[in-house]
């Protein structure tokens, strides 16, 4: 179970499944790695609440994409032509809108299996700084797009033929299956970006649920509106607000370009990243950008993403403030090990890496507890074994003699220098219970 444990939360690192064997340590290793990650019934790096906050938060994201100057002057268009088959009956215009839906996202969710499965190495790739750097760099000129410094532009060919009209049930198929080609220019920046990050998961699921959930949220609006076509009159025209809507998927980007180069940055210089990405994004979106709309409530929808961006920035930023010091941790040497087990002090190896989430966790709350500060630092001896980059023979030596099989893996030494295995920690612990490890160390 324990070891099931750690290789759960090595595949669920943000930045893909991690190559033991490229990053230079042994094929055994690497080996057993993969071996466990066959047994493990969740693939990849999203799960519990944090999957369906991502999802939530891609569904919202595609939604939003109806709002964009490519997309919302379609709405008209998409819903006069499921008007014009309302006297076929509700039951007829359901079985047309629920094709729609079907086509786009079949084309959106092919297109995320895809860059899963060509983006398999990526897990390994990303653990060069040169890759996240370019992955960053692409995100950004993606970005760049949305702010309005370039356009992506496909052969007038191409769009032509996904506008062409369709009768029948395969021509409503047709025409969301083609919706993304004809949107390009506003949605291609987005869902290219997107597929850059799907492929750094390297799991086809995740790569399908992905952009099944993006389809949904662009979609649905498109299909309840052509259930309700009578209500179009009601809808805001055309202005400002949509470019706005444009730059606040650019600002997505943006921060998921911070979120990649992180594993490059210190802790505190990691969050800071993040916190001015969002800061930036509040201030711009809130109160710069001058957009406009014919309708109320843009102003107050403005305000709203103003104001939250600007107390992200504070949630992130504001630990790094006030939070006390963390745990002093000391490089591993035998000698170490050896005046540790002479002075009678119990001794404890964290075994982490750069892109492991729960390490992080680890780092950012459990070693910066008070109670686990006073303890480490008064009464035993902390040693950190940095796996983030391999072809360190120390550290090769010291994986092979634990038997650590994934990050984080915590090792607690007793004073005799003997470990104790039912001690031995391979996912985050709260503070609390950290410190009831710690003292049953110490008897």
């Amino acid at each position: 179970m324990a070891v099931s444990l750690g290789y759960r939360n090595v595949f669920r690192d943000p930045y893909g499944y991690p190559d033991w064997q490229a990053a230079g340590l042994p094929v055994a290793f690497d080996a057993a790695h993969r071996e466990a990650a066959s047994e493990d019934p969740t693939p990849g790096p999203l799960y519990g609440w944090g999957m369906v906050w991502t999802l939530l938060g891609i569904f919202l994201g595609g939604m939003a994409l109806n709002l964009t100057p490519c997309v919302y002057p379609l709405i008209p268009i998409t819903v006069s032509y499921f008007g014009g088959r309302s006297g076929q009956g509700r039951g007829s215009l359901v079985a047309h809108g629920a094709l729609y839906m079907l086509g786009l996202a079949l084309m959106n969710s092919l297109l995320g299996v895809a860059a899963a499965l060509t983006g398999g190495m990526m897990g390994a790739l990303l653990q060069n700084p040169a890759v996240l750097l370019a992955v960053a760099g692409l995100l950004l000129a993606f970005a760049a797009s949305l702010f309005g410094l370039w356009e992506i532009r496909l052969p007038s060919g191409l769009t032509r033929a996904a506008s062409k009209s369709y009768t029948g049930h395969f021509g409503t198929f047709f025409m969301g299956l083609t919706l993304g080609v004809v949107a390009a220019p506003c949605l291609g920046p987005f869902v290219l970006g997107l597929l850059t990050w799907v492929a750094s998961l390297g799991s086809p699921w995740l790569g399908f649920l992905v952009f099944f959930t993006l389809s949904l949220g662009l979609g649905l609006p498109l299909f309840v509106l052509a259930m309700f076509s009578g209500r179009l009159e009601k809808l805001p025209r055309s202005g400002e607000w949509m470019l706005w809507v444009r730059k606040l998927m650019g600002w997505v980007l943006v921060g998921m370009a911070a979120y990649f180069v992180r594993p490059l940055l210190s802790e505190t210089t990691g969050l800071l990243a993040l916190a001015v990405v969002a800061l930036g994004a509040g201030l711009h979106l809130g109160w710069i950008d001058r957009a406009t709309a014919n309708f109320r409530v843009f102003g107050a929808i403005k305000a709203a993403v103003g104001v939250g961006g600007v107390v992200l920035a504070i949630v992130l930023a504001g630990p790094l403030l006030f939070r006390g010091p963390a745990v002093f941790w000391q490089t591993y040497s035998d000698d170490l090990l050896a005046q540790a087990r002479e002075h009678g002090r119990p001794v404890i190896i964290d075994f982490s890496a750069a892109w492991c989430t729960p390490c992080r966790e680890l780092d950012e709350r459990t070693f910066r507890d008070p109670a686990v500060v006073r303890l480490a630092d008064e009464k035993m001896v902390m040693i950190k074994v940095d796996l983030t980059r391999g072809g360190d023979p120390l550290h090769e030596r010291l994986v092979s003699e634990y038997a650590v099989r994934g990050v984080p893996t915590v090792v607690f030494v007793d004073r005799d220098g003997h470990e104790r295995p039912e001690l031995r920690l391979v996912d985050y612990l709260p503070p609390e219970e950290f410190v009831k490890r710690m003292e049953s160390v110490l008897e």
